[in-house]
């Protein structure tokens, strides 16, 4: 069985709600698979609740799906449950139980019900002005598709506007809350484990690592019966129309081409429909536009993967597919993705050491505003440089600059003295903290740097403290 772990922020706040007794109206929405059910069927467990799990079907199908749930919550014992006439016969139903006693009334995967009755949305808001507001409803609508939750939903054109009472949206683990489920592992296994999955709880329980992160792997990834081999292709086979255009892009950018351009050439399409495809990608949350930190969107922009699932997968299954198919992974798995690992957890350890300044760092030298890396032109050496980590001050002219090494061998001084050159390229501010972390450790000589004053040295196994 798994349990559930890290979402006792947003249970407080739902609980907080249900006791004082008012009608309210939640919106939960997140990628697919982060844990918005799981969630929610925690928040449930003791109360009386109506749970309608919307299908990607029609309207009336809907309806019947709907029927039984509210009967099933009036008569649990009943074999066949007989069906509502029309959707405002049903939402009338709830409208009676819910005067009798507080009530959460629960329609996961809102976005399904909206497209097969897209009346749905109105007809909630007439009966949440005119029956529920006075009444004991709880109700919960909870969706995985970000940009329908994001706009038919939350945004002002939707009939819902302002009729939320609270919205939550539920973002992957960090990687200190992913260590969570493996407290017997090492901090190095921990962040791999991160990595691969990307703090989706889903994908840490499928991955069921024991004692052996590679064990796991080959058990439960590499193999094209395991579930969480066919994952990205059911994901976009059910998220998307075509999923081949989308299957191309994602494999670009896994593959290191991160400019438009870049992967216009190894998709073979126009930059019109690459940028359409793309904006739907980053509406899903598998991908994501970035600027150098402190600048507009514009000529620098890059996009990379924002999904460590798909990141990991796409790097390691397509080039290894006729090892799979043939059984001899295990045999070349040291090889063939093992010694990778250090170089693909360069981009993640970024993320897990910007985090730990933003959320875990007790004594930070500045107020941060916000945290980010910047890439440009250094214009003495008149060479493309790039800093891992700049933090930007709330006031002031204080910056942190950091620079983040995934790697076996200690650091040194000349580490100090190049993040201290780029520095002065980047040229905004006038006083910068620096930091270093590292995966193998220091030098005597950086270390000494350290006592000095001029350096903070911040080692893996400090990240998880």
């Amino acid at each position: 069985m798994n349990q559930f772990y890290c979402r006792e922020n947003e249970l407080r706040k739902l609980n907080k709600r249900y006791e004082d007794d008012k009608f309210e109206c939640i919106v939960i929405y997140g990628r697919r698979r982060v844990g918005k059910t799981a969630l929610i069927n925690e928040f449930c467990k003791d109360k009386p609740t109506i749970f309608f799990s919307a299908l990607n079907t029609t309207g009336k199908e809907n309806l019947e799906a709907l029927s039984k749930s509210i009967m099933s919550y009036e008569r649990t014992d009943m074999e066949s449950a007989p069906e509502f006439r029309s959707y405002d016969a049903a939402l009338d139903e709830l409208t009676v139980l819910s005067k009798e006693k507080r009530i959460v009334f629960v329609i996961d995967e809102y976005p399904y019900l909206a497209k097969a009755k897209p009346a749905i949305s109105a007809m909630l808001q007439h009966i949440i002005d005119h029956k529920w507001t006075e009444s004991k409803m709880y109700l919960i609508l909870c969706g995985s598709s970000m940009s329908f939750m994001e706009s038919q939903v939350l945004g002002k054109e939707s009939p819902l506007y302002g009729r939320r009472t609270g919205q939550f949206k539920i973002e992957p683990l960090d990687y200190k809350e992913t260590a969570v489920f493996h407290p017997n592992l090492s901090v190095e296994d921990n962040s791999l484990i991160y990595g691969i999955t990307g703090g989706v709880p889903h994908y840490i329980n499928k991955l069921d690592v024991k004692d052996s992160v590679d064990e796991a792997l080959l058990d439960n990834f590499f193999d094209r019966s395991s579930y969480l081999y066919e994952e990205p292709g059911n994901l976009l086979k059910q998220e998307l129309r075509e999923p081949a255009i989308y299957n191309a892009i994602i494999k670009a950018i896994a593959e290191g081409a991160s400019r438009m351009n870049d992967i216009k050439l190894k998709v073979g399409e126009e930059n019109s429909v690459v940028s359409k495809y793309l904006k739907t990608l980053i509406n899903l949350g598998i991908a994501r536009k970035e600027t150098p930190i402190t600048e507009k969107p514009g000529k620098k922009t890059i996009y990379l993967l924002a999904d460590n699932f798909f990141r990991f997968w796409y790097r390691f299954v397509p080039v290894n597919i006729s090892a799979i198919d043939s059984g001899r992974i295990t045999k070349i798995y040291p090889h063939a993705v093992k010694q990778y690992f250090s170089d693909y957890m360069g981009l993640i350890f970024e993320k897990m050491c910007q985090d730990y300044l933003l959320y875990y760092s007790d004594n930070l030298p500045i107020e941060l505003s916000e945290i980010g890396q910047w890439w440009g032109t250094d214009p003495k050496k008149k060479k493309q440089i790039q800093i891992d980590i700049i933090g930007t001050p709330v006031d002031g002219n204080d910056y942190i600059i950091g620079s983040c090494k995934y790697r076996n061998e200690k650091i040194g001084m000349d580490e100090l003295d190049l993040i201290r050159d780029y520095a002065s390229a980047f040229g905004k501010g006038n006083n910068y903290h620096y930091y270093i972390f590292s995966k193998g450790g220091f030098t005597d000589g950086l270390l000494q740097a350290q006592e000095r004053g001029e350096v903070h040295l911040v080692m893996l196994k400090d990240l998880y403290k």
